[in-house]
């Protein structure tokens, strides 16, 4: 996946037209979205077909076709979770944890933005990812230069990665059912229920990830979930009872709060 480009600045006039639409849209950050899609599109037409999108309520990442992740520019299509910068942090951790990881699984993947992150980072690695969604993985498929698997977490994985895996990124589901619906619009209406739905307390898929994962990890190898403040302490928990040494690493500056299990 390459890496973000700089690309011709548009017009002044330009520029301060589509401003002026996104901020009547209710656009907060109205300047930086519109570098964004004079960016992207290179013709008046395609300008106009993006801002009309983005006026009408359209995600941001979903009107351009792309997030950006750790400096990727990563695809993303409609239907598909799109990469949330506090996501970062937990990529942070696990090239910290095992900085000479060879074998990298991104679990729950998604678009595939935590496996490209980590192998771009880490330079030749034999790279897995996986999702239950249809979508999700054939997103992941143009992002990832590794081999995408479909199916329910550890089922969907090869056998032969079973006791070899060095870092098992997570990114699992861990809204509580009751709260889905107090998220932003952006995540509620435009990403799957699955991807965001954790179950009753939030923490039904991270419980399975951790019940599971020892298996899957070579010696030292971790595994890594993003979760919020709140879950922590129960998430830690499971890891514990997963025969994982856990420990809660946290980014104030990001809001992230990552739960890291290492496998002795």
């Amino acid at each position: 996946m390459p890496p973000l480009s700089p690309s011709s600045p548009p017009s002044p006039a330009t520029r301060d037209a589509v401003v002026a639409t996104l901020r009547a849209a209710g656009c907060v950050f109205a300047e930086d979205e519109a570098e964004l899609i004079l960016a992207t599109a290179r013709t008046p037409d395609g300008i106009a077909a993006l801002v009309d999108r983005r006026a009408a309520g359209l995600p941001l990442e979903l009107v351009l076709g792309w997030a950006e992740f750790r400096g990727l520019r990563i695809t993303v299509e409609p239907g598909v979770f799109v990469p949330r910068r506090r996501t970062e942090f937990l990529v942070e951790q696990a090239l910290a944890q095992v900085p000479d990881a060879s074998v990298v699984v991104d679990l729950c993947c998604g678009s595939g933005a935590v496996g490209a992150a980590l192998a771009r980072a880490l330079g030749p690695v034999e790279l897995h990812a996986a999702d239950v969604d249809a979508a999700a993985v054939r997103c992941a498929r143009r992002n990832v230069e590794g081999r995408v698997h479909q199916g329910d977490l550890f089922t969907a994985l090869p056998d032969g990665l079973r006791g070899r895996i060095d870092i098992l990124a997570a990114n699992v589901p861990y809204v509580p059912t009751d709260e889905v619906g107090l998220l932003p619009a952006e995540a509620r209406d435009h990403e799957p229920r699955t991807a965001l739905d954790g179950g009753t307390d939030g923490l039904d898929v991270l419980r399975r990830v951790a019940a599971g994962a020892t298996g899957w990890l070579a010696p030292g190898g971790c595994v890594l979930v993003e979760t919020s403040e709140r879950q922590a302490p129960a998430a830690l928990e499971a890891f514990s009872a997963g025969g994982l040494t856990a420990r809660l690493a946290v980014s104030e500056e990001l809001y992230a709060n990552v739960v890291v299990g290492v496998r002795q």
